[in-house]
C-alpha cells in the first residue's frame, strides 16, 4: 500500500498544478468527520483543486489507513503518522480513532481515485480513466474533467474527454449544451453511448435536442449494424475454414483406403 501512495506522489506532482492548493487540516477534517452528505460534498470541493498529497490522501482512506485524533487527521503507515496536509511526520495520538466509511462514502472515495487517473503521465491510465468517464458519466467530477482536458495533449485522448464531457452535459439544463452534447456523442459508435442517448431522449424535451439525438442514435446504429455484419461474416468464413479443412481431411483419407464415398462432402 506504501508504493500505491508514492505512485500517486508520483503521477500527480508530475503533472505541476501550479494553481493547486494544498488540502487544508480544515477540509480534511470535514473529509473524515461527520455525515455523510457533508463529507462526500467536502470531497468534491476537494476534487476541484487536487494536488499530489490529495491523491495520497484518498489511497490512504480507501486503504482504512487514516485516524483521527480531534481536529486532527494523521495517515498512518507502517506505524509511522503523517500529516496529510504538509506531508509532515506526526506522532499518532493515543485517543486517536479509526475513520469510518460506510459503503456510499466508500463509493466516492473509488470515484475520486478513479477520477484522478485522468491526470496520471501515463497515456494507457488516462485513456481508461477517460472511457471510463464516457460510459458512466459523473456530474460531480466536472470541474477535474475539464482540467485534465486543459491539460491534455494527446488528441486521441482528448477526443475520449471531449466525449466525456458531453456525456456529462446531456444533462445540462440549457438547450443549447444539450444540443452540442447530442452531436458529439453521435461520435461515440458504441452501444453504452447509444444506451445513454437512448436514456436520455425519453426525458427531453426540447424538439431540436430530440431531433439531433435521433440523428447521432441513427450514425451510431449504423456503424454497429456493420460491425455486426463484419462480425457475421468473419464468424461464417471461420467455421468455413473448419468444414473444408475437415472434408479434405476425410477425402485424402478416404482416398490413401481406396474407399469411394461421396457422403462427407
Amino acid at each position: 500500500m506504501k508504493a500505491i501512495a508514492w505512485f500517486w506522489v508520483a503521477c500527480i506532482g508530475m503533472l505541476q498544478l501550479s494553481t493547486a492548493q494544498a488540502l487544508t487540516p480544515q477540509q480534511l477534517h470535514d473529509i473524515v468527520a461527520g455525515e455523510t452528505d457533508a463529507r462526500i460534498e467536502s470531497l468534491q470541493k476537494a476534487l476541484a483543486q487536487p494536488d499530489a498529497q490529495t491523491a495520497v490522501f484518498l489511497q490512504a482512506l480507501a486503504d482504512d489507513a487514516v485516524v483521527i485524533a480531534g481536529q486532527q487527521v494523521i495517515m498512518v503507515r507502517d506505524g509511522k503518522g503523517t500529516d496529510p496536509a504538509t506531508g509532515q511526520a506526526v506522532p499518532i495520538a493515543a485517543n486517536a480513532e479509526s475513520v469510518v466509511s460506510n459503503n456510499r462514502m466508500r463509493g466516492e472515495i473509488d470515484s475520486a481515485l478513479a477520477a484522478l487517473q485522468l491526470l496520471s503521465p501515463d497515456d494507457a491510465v488516462r485513456i481508461k480513466a477517460a472511457a471510463a468517464f464516457v460510459s458512466e458519466p459523473d456530474p460531480s467530477k466536472k470541474t477535474l474533467l475539464d482540467k485534465a482536458l486543459s491539460a491534455e495533449k494527446n488528441p486521441a485522448i482528448s477526443e475520449l474527454l471531449i466525449l466525456a464531457q458531453a456525456a456529462i452535459n446531456i444533462t445540462h439544463p440549457d438547450a443549447a449544451v444539450r444540443l452540442a452534447a447530442a452531436k458529439a456523442l453521435g461520435n461515440s459508435k458504441t452501444p453504452n453511448t447509444q444506451l445513454l442517448l437512448n436514456q436520455q431522449m425519453t426525458n427531453e424535451t426540447d424538439a431540436a435536442v430530440k431531433a439531433q439525438m435521433q440523428a447521432s442514435l441513427a450514425d451510431i446504429q449504423s456503424a454497429l449494424a456493420w460491425g455486426e455484419r463484419l462480425g457475421a461474416l468473419f464468424t461464417g468464413l471461420s467455421l468455413g475454414s473448419i468444414l473444408l479443412l475437415v472434408a479434405l481431411g476425410l477425402a485424402i483419407t478416404y482416398g490413401l483406403m481406396g474407399v469411394i464415398k461421396m457422403a462427407h462432402g
